[in-house]
């Protein structure tokens, strides 16, 4: 091919590069996997219905928000709601306890999910294999509500079983509907029964998607279970945990009210240790009625939410770049 035909022929094609490189290239990617997206449309559709639309309501966090005025008629206040759980003399305990309790729960469960996810697929009889995984993934759908009364037959002060089972040994009953040190360890127990098993979901089956020539190269070398755990399982887990720890910090600042609620309700004594925003939040509105309030918490915590995963994402996109979501 001459010089003139090549030099003809890139004038040809860098317009067209230009074209495809912006709109052109939205519309040919939507046309090539239109059925793709068509599957998604739902999905899509009810995050804006659900997630997206509602951000309107934000402001009703900087407004004395009446219902019968309505957004459009309630007083502007700007941030006296956020001014009003800061000037709280319980503040600091609050948002120390919902840090502490999360990151004992990201840390303790997705050292638990992993461990799980790595014995059981280790493990070699397939009907033994499913019933564990079957086994360990129902604790996640049972409610708060009927875990709570479990745990309450297990603490109660007068014939709990905790202190049925320290009476055989001759020793005293414990007070634990009245000692707060206790309750970081028990939830986080909880929280690893509840969730552990469901969580190791995700990394089973970056497990399976390993390729089992490795393994098998690994053991010709003569590598044994725990070698190949450690130098193989683990480093190639290693994406996926940081992924998801990524998200899990997306919600450091928020509480799982559902639990905390259900099984510590209204018990003042237990408060020091496990009383977070979420609830200090409900019980505020409960007793005072201010949605305002109450929209002005959510907002801040998932504006701290947000921060924290863009800041996160960029430590991991320089660490591991394959493990950074954008």
């Amino acid at each position: 091919m001459s010089e003139s035909v090549v030099h003809r022929t890139g004038q040809l094609n860098r317009p067209f590069r230009k074209q495809t490189s912006s709109v052109g290239a939205f519309f040919y990617e939507l046309a090539k996997n239109k059925f793709l997206y068509f599957l998604a449309l739902p999905g899509m559709i009810w995050f804006f219905i659900f997630a997206y639309l509602p951000m309107g309501g934000i402001v009703i966090a900087f407004q004395d928000f009446k219902a019968m005025k309505g957004i459009t008629g309630s007083e502007f206040v700007g941030l006296k709601n956020f001014r009003f759980f800061f000037q709280s003399k319980d503040w600091v305990q609050i948002v120390t306890n919902t840090v502490f309790l999360n990151v004992l729960f990201i840390g303790f469960s997705t050292l638990a999910a992993v461990t799980i996810a790595i014995m059981v697929t280790e493990m070699s009889g397939k009907w033994f294999k499913k019933v564990t995984q079957s086994v360990m993934i129902f604790p996640h759908f049972l409610s708060w509500t009927v875990v709570a009364m479990f745990v309450m037959a297990f603490v109660a002060t007068d014939g709990g079983f905790v202190n049925q089972i320290l009476a055989v040994f001759g020793i005293p009953p414990v007070q634990l509907l009245s000692a707060p040190e206790y309750w970081p360890s028990i939830l986080v127990l909880l929280k690893i029964w509840h969730s552990a098993g469901f969580s190791s979901i995700v990394y089973m089956a970056t497990i399976s998607g390993i390729t089992p020539d490795i393994y098998e190269s690994a053991s010709i070398d003569g590598a044994s279970r725990f070698q190949k755990i450690r130098y193989i399982t683990l480093p190639l887990l290693k994406p996926t945990v940081i992924l998801l720890l990524i998200l899990a910090v997306g919600g450091i600042f928020n509480g799982d009210f559902g639990m905390i609620y259900a099984i510590i309700g209204r018990n003042p004594l237990l408060y020091p240790t496990t009383d977070v925003i979420d609830t200090y939040v409900f019980r505020a509105m409960m007793d005072l009625g201010d949605m305002s309030m109450s929209a002005a918490i959510g907002f801040m915590q998932s504006l701290i939410g947000f921060i924290l995963v863009v800041t996160v994402n960029a430590i991991a996109k320089k660490t591991a770049p394959e493990s950074a979501i954008f």
